[in-house]
C-alpha cells in the first residue's frame, strides 16, 4: 500500500513577496562589486607605444600598497625621438610628475625629472632630451600621495609617492 502524498502550499499576497526579494536585489548588488581597475600611463615613441599598469599602487593614505614586479613596459625608443606621455584622470587630477634616465653619446647616464603637474593641469607631457644623440633608459610616472612631511630623522621635506608606472627603453 503506498502512504499518500501531501503538499502544503501557502499563499502569500504579492506584494508581501515583492519588498523581500528587491531588498534581497539590492543587498546582492551592494557587496559584489569590484573595485575599478587601477589607473594605467601609455607612452608613445614615434608611431609605437606602451600602455602601463602601476609598479606600485597605494591607497590614498598610503597604507596598503601593492606592488607588481612585472609591469614596467618596453618599449623601443631610438636616439632623439621624443616620448609622449598619457595619463588619465586619476591621475592628472592629482600632482604627477616624470622622473627619467638617459645617457648621452658617450654613454654617461643622467637623471632628470619633468616640473611637477599641479592637479588638473594638464594630462599629458612630451619627455624631450637635450641632445639628439641621448638615448632614453627608462622614465617613470610618480603619482604623488598626501601632503609633503618633515622628515622627523633628517627635518628635511618628503614628497610621498602614492603609484609609479614605469617605461623601460629598448
Amino acid at each position: 500500500m503506498r502512504e499518500p502524498h501531501f503538499r502544503t502550499v501557502v499563499h502569500v499576497p504579492r506584494r508581501l513577496l515583492a519588498v523581500p526579494v528587491a531588498a534581497l536585489l539590492l543587498l546582492a548588488g551592494c557587496g559584489s562589486e569590484d573595485p575599478p581597475p587601477p589607473p594605467q600611463v601609455t607612452f608613445t615613441a614615434g608611431a609605437a607605444s606602451a600602455v602601463a599598469r602601476p609598479a606600485q599602487y597605494c591607497d590614498v593614505e598610503l597604507t596598503q600598497c601593492l606592488t607588481d614586479a612585472a609591469a614596467p613596459v618596453r618599449l623601443a625608443v631610438p636616439p632623439g625621438t621624443p616620448v609622449q606621455v598619457t595619463v588619465p584622470p586619476e591621475i592628472a587630477q592629482t600632482p604627477w610628475q616624470v622622473v627619467f634616465s638617459y645617457a648621452d653619446a658617450a654613454g654617461t647616464p643622467a637623471d632628470e625629472r619633468s616640473p611637477v603637474f599641479a592637479p588638473d593641469a594638464r594630462s599629458d607631457w612630451t619627455l624631450e632630451l637635450g641632445a639628439p644623440d641621448s638615448r632614453l633608459l627608462t622614465a617613470e610616472v610618480q603619482q604623488y600621495g598626501p601632503p609633503p612631511q618633515p622628515n622627523p630623522q633628517t627635518g628635511e621635506m618628503e614628497f610621498p609617492i602614492r603609484a609609479s608606472w614605469v617605461l623601460n627603453a629598448g
